[in-house]
């Protein structure tokens, strides 16, 4: 048996300015921007949601603009091949977390656990 849920949204944005992008959308949101050391090491500004909702992040890339979805598990492969079942397909791995397409187009992530209330709040199932 292994869990999974909704971690968090993903703004990825076809931009030479990160920083302002991600002003724009923490204005928008009404999350201030995390602080960073130095912007051009980082491909991702996070935004400070509150600790209850699924977190934000503003993502510099080099592919047409969209949101994409983090699903969290505390089982990548099964998660992924549970995924799989339901008719998704696996695009790429990237640093432990796995890139995947859903039957409808939409890319998302795997990723690892990273909220504080996963286990309360994770759904069960059968590996």
């Amino acid at each position: 048996m292994h869990k999974s849920r909704l971690a968090g949204f993903i703004i990825d944005c076809d931009t030479d300015d990160l920083e302002r992008a991600a002003a724009f959308w923490a204005a928008a949101l009404g999350a201030p921007a995390k602080s960073r050391t130095d912007i051009a090491e980082s491909k991702y500004v996070g935004l400070d949601m509150p600790p209850d909702e699924p977190y934000v992040e503003v993502q510099k890339v080099s592919h047409a603009s969209r949101v994409h979805i983090d699903i969290e598990s505390d089982d990548i492969p099964a998660e992924v091949s549970r995924l799989e079942g339901l008719g998704a397909k696996r695009i790429d791995e990237i640093r432990g977390w796995v890139v995947m397409e859903a039957p409808t187009g939409q890319r998302f992530c795997v990723v690892p656990v990273v909220s504080r209330e996963f286990k309360s709040r994770a759904n069960s199932w059968e590996s």
